[in-house]
């Protein structure tokens, strides 16, 4: 199997690391903070690894586990580095000094500004996901939804096949321009996580379609 380079060590990167070790993937976690790597590679066990930000990333995906301003930075720093390899964009553009709009232009993305910057095919995923629910695989019994958004079918179907092999049902919305939406409806539902009048809700709520 093919190893998963994650950059980052939050809890986005905690909750998509146990995704991948429960699909059997070799996982490297690459991070500033050469410690706080290391840390999330012994907490993960299994066939995990660590290194610092800057090292050549070993996996075919890489996982950007970052804000936005970010990912931006990493890959624009790695460049020709990341050519032939898929990236996965995760982040949700929010203002969160005003958590009230997303940072982007509209008719733009994160996923698509993050995607001019690298020669590396870039797929939209876990955006819509919460650390929480993906380190526990599920959410109330229910299989988590993960929805996909990409130009490039190979790198599409690898993403596929990393969520439905860690336990979860990947959702090919479309293009890399579907993430626009992906990008906002996720801006909705975390405006209603911070809104007190949902107590209940705590970042631990899931998107996800039944039929």
């Amino acid at each position: 199997m093919s190893t998963i380079t994650i950059i980052g060590s939050g809890n986005m990167a905690r909750g998509i690391a146990a995704r991948a070790v429960a699909a059997g993937r070799p996982v490297e976690i690459l991070n500033r903070d050469e410690a706080k790597a290391a840390a999330l590679a012994a907490e993960l066990g299994a066939n995990t690894t660590s290194g610092k930000l800057g090292q050549s990333p070993s996996g075919g995906i890489v996982v950007m586990a970052l804000p936005f301003d970010a990912a931006r930075e990493v890959v624009s720093t790695y460049g020709d580095a990341l050519a032939g390899k898929t990236i996965i964009d995760i982040t949700n553009p929010v203002n969160f000094e005003t958590f009230d709009s997303l940072v982007v232009a509209p008719g733009s993305s994160a996923a698509e500004e993050i995607a001019a910057l690298t020669p590396a095919n870039v797929v939209k995923a876990f955006n819509t996901t919460f650390a929480a629910t993906l380190v526990a695989g599920e959410i109330g019994g229910q299989t988590l939804d993960a929805f996909l958004a990409g130009d490039n079918a190979e790198a599409t179907a690898a993403v596929a096949s990393l969520v439905s092999d860690g336990g979860m049902r990947p959702i090919a919305a479309g293009p890399l321009k579907r993430s626009r939406e992906l990008e906002g409806f996720q801006f909705l539902i975390m405006t209603l996580q911070a809104n007190p009048a949902f107590e209940t809700f705590n970042w631990n709520t899931g998107l996800k379609i039944t039929v």
